[in-house]
């Protein structure tokens, strides 16, 4: 699994219009899952952006992970991480299939919230704008295969 999470003052979702998930401080995540991705790859991902210490303590260091913020967390799918550029046009036959990877997009978001952190998102395929007032700017790509 591929995440791009950027630390955010806030974040929105809106699909068709109508706003589909909304957070205060926070992450934004894209979230990519890849053809050998598995329920594993998921569960670790989670557990790795929970236990991210981004935020700013007493001292101004980047030392306190989002639940010690009491931050949220909007993750929106995003197959094109896995998109191969070796030509103008990208494929990406890299990404998972719909049928694999929206019930591991779901898994993830699960386990972020087994963990404690409120998770809003967008809608799995959907045509999304979003939009994020970063914070820093602070962004950490993750890749559970490398």
């Amino acid at each position: 699994m591929r995440a791009v999470v950027t630390r955010v003052k806030s974040a929105s979702v809106t699909i068709d219009g109508r706003m589909n998930g909304s957070i205060g401080k926070g992450y934004l995540v894209l979230l990519g899952v890849g053809a050998d991705d598995g329920e594993s790859d998921a569960v670790r991902l989670a557990e790795k952006i929970v236990n991210l210490r981004v935020f700013r303590d007493e001292n101004d260091k980047m030392n306190l992970d989002i639940a010690r913020v009491g931050g949220e967390i909007l993750v929106i799918s995003q197959f094109t991480l896995y998109a191969d550029t070796s030509s103008r046009r990208p494929g990406f036959t890299g990404a998972a299939r719909p049928d694999k990877a929206a019930p591991l997009y779901e898994l993830f978001m699960r386990t972020l919230t087994e963990k404690g952190v409120h998770v809003e998102h967008g809608e799995f395929g959907a045509d999304m704008d979003v939009e994020s007032i970063n914070q820093g700017p602070v962004t950490i790509i993750f890749d559970t295969r490398g």
